[in-house]
């Protein structure tokens, strides 16, 4: 294992450290316990927006803390979810009289440790589940996970809770977003959890892994490694396959990049993943490309697709400052 740290142990305090001093104006980091909060002070009754997981995926969701977006963020250990105490101080922390929406990724410990929270917190609240992942089915065990798609779903919330509106309509602006999204994934090589110090799975040099998580989790299926048309081919097809995007509806397309894949191969991702749905008569209005939700060092992708209308667009392009994602400011 070759990585810049001085301790596995030491690691994740002395990024988020320095994370806080090169963006000192647009959050401040709170220890003990960690979360990230805006600086930027919101009107009152402001619905206060949540959302944190385990270190790892940045710049989700740290990087998205600031207006127009997230009022905190909790990172808990390289995958591993935060703590309800993380939760519960950050929200009493932002809530500004106007309650908390709470933004959480599909995966079990998340889930219950945010349910904790909320239970525990005495102001209105409410949870959006983000569960965009196709490469696992509907009747999966513990459901689909929640990955990329996590990103558009904070963005466009952040939009509505900005322009006042109340916790009641940004739960149900979520919840319609999370189920007009979808995502999946592919990796060339898995990543190395340093207190691991290898690889968390095998794969061959001429192989690729389908359908993998964004915690080292294998795919659900191993496969022999071919062109990227065929790639794109293969992730496009399933989530065209479950969403079923009508042609008269305009649709954003994201590619993510997990950590290790060059922003050459991205874009030509995303290059054939337009083809892709073009062909198919799909009208892309919007676009993001770039690391947004990663996996440590791993190298691969993944491609969302979210299902967009008027009101989407226009908070998706309402303004937003944050570290990694910014635009109208």
């Amino acid at each position: 294992m070759k990585k810049f740290i001085n301790s596995a142990d030491s690691l994740l305090d002395e990024s988020l450290s320095g994370f806080a001093q090169a963006h000192n104006d647009i959050i401040r980091l709170n220890t003990l316990p960690h979360f990230v909060r805006r600086i930027k002070s919101t009107s009152p009754g402001k619905v206060a927006l949540i959302s944190g997981g385990g270190s790892g995926h940045e710049p989700l969701h740290t990087g998205f803390v600031g207006t127009g977006m997230l009022n905190a963020a909790c990172p808990g250990q390289i995958f591993t979810s935060p703590t309800p105490d993380q939760m519960l101080a950050a929200a009493q922390a932002v809530e500004n009289g106007g309650g908390v929406l709470f933004i959480v990724k599909n995966y079990a410990g998340d889930v219950m440790n945010f349910e904790i929270a909320a239970e525990m917190l005495d102001c209105a609240n409410a949870t959006v589940l983000v569960d965009d992942d196709v490469s696992l089915p509907k009747t999966h065990s513990t459901g689909r996970r929640g990955v990329a798609g996590t990103l558009i779903v904070e963005k466009i919330v952040g939009a509505a809770a900005e322009s006042g509106a109340d916790l009641a309509y940004c739960k149900a602006l979520g919840d319609r977003v999370a189920l007009s999204t979808a995502s999946m994934g592919v990796a060339l090589s898995s990543c190395t959890v340093p207190a691991l110090g290898r690889p968390t799975f095998n794969i061959g040099n001429t192989e690729m892994e389908m359908g993998v998580g964004i915690h080292g989790e294998r795919g659900r299926e191993t496969m022999a490694l071919t062109s990227a048309s065929e790639i794109v081919e293969h992730l496009a097809s399933v989530i065209d396959d479950e969403l079923k995007p009508d042609k008269s509806r305009p649709v954003l397309l994201h590619v993510n990049g997990f950590g290790a894949t060059p922003l050459m191969e991205l874009h030509l991702i995303y290059h054939l993943a337009a083809q892709f749905w073009q062909k198919r008569g799909i009208n892309i209005v919007r676009s993001l490309v770039g690391n947004y939700t990663t996996s440590l060092d791993m190298a691969g992708c993944s491609i969302t697709l979210s299902i967009l209308d008027d009101e989407l667009i226009r908070l998706w392009d309402s303004p937003v400052h944050t570290a990694a994602l910014r635009w109208g400011c």
